[in-house]
């Protein structure tokens, strides 16, 4: 198990600007969350983007880590999908089943690794020969 790293452990924000805490030892969650976490729960930060309430820190091999933090008590409910969001969605994704290259609307969203379809040169098929 980890050990709990107290670098992290700046509750007031003056070493990292804002209220930090160690992974796991964080403010109560009943009060505290994630984004993640506010998805979950059906909610969205509602404003709180900037400034931050808060972080959790923590030591990774790429360097340290954070993940930002949101008061519950200042948090929305999430908006709901209605028919045009929908639609837009719809729309957006029959887009990306045209070809640019030979306008052909496919079954399947054009790969952007290729720019192409599978049966144009360039594509997916050629690639894989």
């Amino acid at each position: 198990m980890p050990r709990t790293d107290l670098r992290f452990l700046d509750p007031e924000g003056k070493r990292y600007g804002i209220p930090t805490w160690p992974w796991r030892m964080g403010p109560p969650p009943e009060e505290w969350a994630t984004l993640r976490q506010l998805k979950a729960r059906g909610l969205r930060p509602g404003g709180q983007r900037n400034p931050i309430g808060g972080q959790l820190g923590w030591q990774s091999g790429d360097g340290p880590r954070f993940a930002y933090l949101y008061r519950v008590e200042l948090a929305l409910p999430k908006r709901p999908m209605t028919e045009a969001r929908w639609a837009s969605i719809r729309k957006a994704t029959q887009a990306r089943q045209i070809c640019p290259a030979c306008g052909e609307k496919r079954d399947y969203e054009i790969p952007k690794r290729y720019g192409v379809c599978n049966d144009c040169p360039g594509g997916a098929n050629e690639a894989a020969a």
